[in-house]
């Protein structure tokens, strides 16, 4: 059957046709049913007897055909290249196999992958059936007679099949492995009493829940029993890299108030086996959410400086301290051979402060999990199946002088997912303004669509998988992708707009809307025409004309206003930005220069920006068609060619703005290449300043250490600042990730052409935004990070009948060391949310003023539970904040 899968109650009320073994079947991503009847013979009887089944398995599990089985009415197990058998039990034999056909995606190649929404069309067979046989289970036999492993070093085995959300099949495919894995996982629990199964992802959980409600009973009887255990704390294991502070907040929120709403369980693990590294504020979110302990193997992978170590302390830039361990055996998928076991204990880094190390086990990336002779050699070597929140615990009380991480964990690799797949990229960054915005209006307007918010919000969610937002699936994945978060910004900015009306009633006094945590003064265009508006920090006004304002000086090569002069050549390359205050040149070179690289990774495509890419590149400048604008927004219009792709720009300057904006079409045709644009700058450091989620950090501009080598290319936020304390640069965006500043060169990656998995992988059309701000002083003084918040969050307009001169603001700061994250409804109250942090890495006091009904107020923790009361006067509150703090008000009206 082609299209989306049948329930298997449609699947038995279908006709079936007999079908022998050398047959083929499935068409790719076909799903066929089987009826399996027959009968054991009598001889047979009292004999181990299975059903034994090649569906035609071609490559490893998880990567090829398998099948749910069906018995009685109810999922039983998976069948897989290394889950073939089914036990029998009785004379006659009477089950389902519900067999998906899908087939391999590629990861790299000299031709472009082929295209899985291409495949979902072909008629032709993708497998053959190449055995269904009643046979006798097959004995597990030792791997040797050496006996069990030295107990000095102490393992602790963990049953896992790590099962991604979408990567090389869609996320409709994932439900149904997660079913066949966890099927299989709930029979050995059955066979093995003293076999443990830890599984993360509560969307998953989830899924089952609404679609398998006979596995997830059973789950809940195995979390119950201790034999079961949920992991994780995030919705999904999520990328860290790209997603904004606030969408990791609600990863921990949803995912943890999952587990104790279905389970009673609280984890206070993360895992994050697979993710493409880990930002400097995760452990005061980790810690912040209730968590203690971080679990990683990712990083053993570098390609450059492997870890130190495998237990440490991992401190953020704020402090907090998380004890964290790398499973030595370097993987999640560990087969428990003798071999990969003791190559374990030796490879284990941190002896001398602790004896103990987790060891995961089982068939994953596609699931399977593990098999019974897995468990067995368990047995034969000695070492304890257990549960990970167990050996966390010891592990953290048994150890003495861990050494201590401070700051990110940067991933030595696929440094390519900054920037691959482009339109998701944009689509997460557009998303989560809408929600912030429609959280905080409808907080303000008093009607809070909390079901349908938080509907959209784990829409979202699902979507910042490790696989999804980095850009590293089969395009199948980000057809519906798209569509998901075109739903969710275009559903959620209709929720915001709603609530701006009900605020203003109807009427036509233009009204602004400023959701971020400054006041804004800035030109904006209303209708083709462009004006100066303004409104309050989170907040709104009606808007107040502002006549007589010198204007922008346009001329053929340049345009100036009262702060910064710019020039161009005859191809539009920038060749001077002269900052008028400080009285400097900002550029050392052409700037705004568009360069083209060859990227050829080694192995990786979607995932890998290989060094050597910087070795081969030309320079954009072909340029057609100039149109000129002067008035309140100067601007240069222009456009190049190059390749079979198109770009169009225009560079603007406001007036009494040190803002330099590139806005940008592009018509995206180019394979196996890189697009960047350089900014040449008078300004030189050691380091640059690059935003991360809730604060920011430093990076090396030079390459004199190794560490400093493998950070060619590296992911920020919002911004990224290159300066000292007398004057600096800071590139803005308003959706890329990926930089690299060396020396006095700040670059930014727009664009790339990998194909695989995706063969089209960020063809068409793009649209995206940044900009260049000169400044005097430190970047923090000179309002860089209110600029990086101006350009990501556009002031908004709406019309009603409110009095003249009318604003309010919801949240007022008296420092803007302080920024706010978000404003939403509680999760189990009336009472108002609303997150803030430190964005300077500086202490300093604060106070919040708020319009919000506010007769108590309580610091909680991110899962929205109270930690300190605090004093509320006159809607004021009075707040100490360290360097990065991240703090959660609860408001209660």
């Amino acid at each position: 059957m082609r299209g989306e899968p049948i329930s298997y109650a449609d699947a038995v009320r279908g006709s079936f046709t007999p079908i022998e073994v050398g047959a083929a079947w499935g068409p790719p991503w076909s799903t066929t049913w089987f009826h399996v009847v027959g009968t054991v013979p009598e001889s047979w009887v009292g004999r181990r007897v299975v059903a034994q089944f090649d569906l035609g398995f071609e490559g490893p599990t998880g990567f090829t055909c398998e099948a749910l089985a069906w018995k009685d009415g109810k999922p039983w197990r998976g069948v897989d290249p290394n889950h073939r058998w089914l036990p029998v039990d009785g004379p006659d034999v009477d089950f389902y196999l519900e067999a998906a056909a899908n087939p391999r995606a590629t990861e790299q190649g000299s031709e472009p992958a082929p295209s899985m929404i291409a495949l979902r069309a072909s008629p032709e067979p993708a497998f053959v059936l190449r055995q269904a046989v009643l046979t006798f289970r097959p004995a597990v036999e030792a791997e040797s007679d050496e006996g069990p492993l030295d107990p000095s070093h102490k393992i602790t085995a963990v049953g896992h099949a790590h099962i991604d959300t979408a990567w090389e099949w869609p996320i409709r495919e994932a439900k149904r492995k997660v079913a066949r894995s966890w099927s299989t996982q709930l029979a050995l629990m059955d066979e093995y009493p003293d076999y443990v199964f830890a599984a993360s992802q509560p969307a998953q959980y989830a899924w089952m829940k609404e679609s398998y409600p006979d596995i997830y009973r059973r789950i809940k009887e195995k979390v119950a029993a201790g034999r079961w255990e949920p992991v994780g704390a995030m919705w999904v294991e999520a990328d860290c890299n790209l997603p904004s502070g606030e969408s990791l907040v609600r990863q921990l929120l949803h995912g943890k108030r999952f587990f104790i709403q279905e389970f009673g369980y609280e984890t206070r693990i993360l895992w994050l086996p697979d993710v493409f590294g880990y930002p400097g504020n995760l452990p005061q979110l980790v810690s912040e959410a209730g968590c203690d302990s971080f679990l990683t193997q990712k990083l053993s992978w570098n390609d450059t400086n492997k870890p130190e170590h495998h237990t440490f302390m991992w401190e953020g830039i704020d402090g907090t301290r998380i004890f964290t361990h790398f499973p030595p055996a370097d993987t999640y998928n560990g087969s428990f051979s003798r071999e990969e076991v003791e190559w374990s204990v030796r490879n284990f880094k941190d002896g001398q402060s602790s004896n103990r190390s987790l060891y995961l086990f089982g068939w994953g990336d596609g699931g399977g999990g593990p098999q019974a002779e897995m468990i067995e050699s368990a047995h034969q070597l000695g070492v304890e199946i257990g549960r990970a929140a167990d050996f966390f615990e010891v592990a953290a009380a048994e150890a003495n002088g861990l050494t201590t991480w401070v700051g990110e964990l940067y991933f030595e690799l696929h440094r390519g997912t900054y920037t691959s797949q482009s339109r998701t990229k944009r689509l997460n960054r557009r998303a989560q303004q809408s929600l912030r915005e429609a959280e905080m209006w409808s907080v303000a307007a008093g009607d809070y669509p909390s079901s349908e918010l938080e509907a959209l919000c784990k829409s979202l969610l699902l979507n910042q998988f490790h696989d999804i937002l980095p850009g590293s699936s089969i395009d199948w994945v980000y057809e519906v992708a798209e569509r998901d978060l075109e739903h969710v910004a275009a559903r959620a900015a209709e929720i915001g707009a709603a609530a701006m009306s009900a605020i203003v009633g109807k009427g036509q006094q233009l009204v602004a809307f400023n959701s971020t945590s400054h006041p804004r003064s800035e030109i904006v265009n209303l209708s083709g025409e462009y004006a100066r508006i303004e409104a309050p920090s989170c907040g709104w006004a009606v808007v107040i004309g502002h006549p007589g304002e010198r204007e922008v000086a346009v001329t053929d090569h340049s345009m100036e206003n009262e702060l910064l002069r710019v020039e161009w050549d005859d191809r539009a390359v920038l060749t001077s930005i002269r900052d008028k205050e400080a009285d400097r040149e900002v550029l050392s070179g052409p700037g705004n220069l568009l360069q083209l690289h060859d990227d050829n990774p080694n192995r990786w495509d979607a995932w890998d920006l290989d060094a050597g890419y910087r070795d081969s590149f030309t320079d954009v400048t072909a340029f057609e068609l100039a149109r000129l604008r002067g008035g309140l927004r100067g601007a240069l219009a222009f456009t190049r060619k190059f390749g079979d792709s198109r770009i169009v720009q225009v560079m603007s300057l406001d007036a009494g703005s040190r803002v330099l904006r590139f806005e940008t079409l592009v018509d995206w045709q180019e394979r196996h290449k890189m697009l960047k644009v350089a900014f040449p700058v008078t300004v030189s450091s050691r380091e640059a300043t690059y935003e991360i989620q809730f604060g920011h950090l430093r990076r090396p501009t030079h390459y004199d250490t190794s560490q400093a080598r493998a950070m060619f290319e590296v992911c920020a936020q919002r911004w990224a600042d290159l300066g000292d304390a007398d004057y600096g640069v800071a590139l803005l965006n308003d959706c890329k990730h990926g930089y690299d500043i060396h020396g006095s060169v700040m670059r930014l990656s727009l664009l790339r052409g990998p194909t695989h998995p995706d063969p089209t992988a960020d063809l068409g059309d793009h649209q995206f935004t940044y900009a260049l701000m000169p400044h005097s002083g430190d970047f923090r003084e000179a309002g860089v990070i209110d600029a990086a918040e101006d350009l990501n969050w556009p002031l908004l307009p709406a019309h009603g009948n409110l009095a003249a001169r009318t604003s309010r603001s919801l949240i007022e700061i008296d420092t803007r060391q302080v920024k706010v994250e978000a404003i939403k409804r509680a999760e189990d109250s009336d009472a108002a949310i609303v997150r803030l942090y430190e964005a300077w890495g500086r202490s300093c006091t604060a106070r919040v003023q708020t319009t919000l009904p506010a007769a108590r107020a309580h610091l909680c923790d991110l899962l929205e539970r109270n930690v300190e009361e605090v004093a509320v006067r006159d809607g004021q509150i009075d707040l100490e904040l360290a360097p990065f703090k991240i703090l959660t008000l609860k408001l209660e009206p």
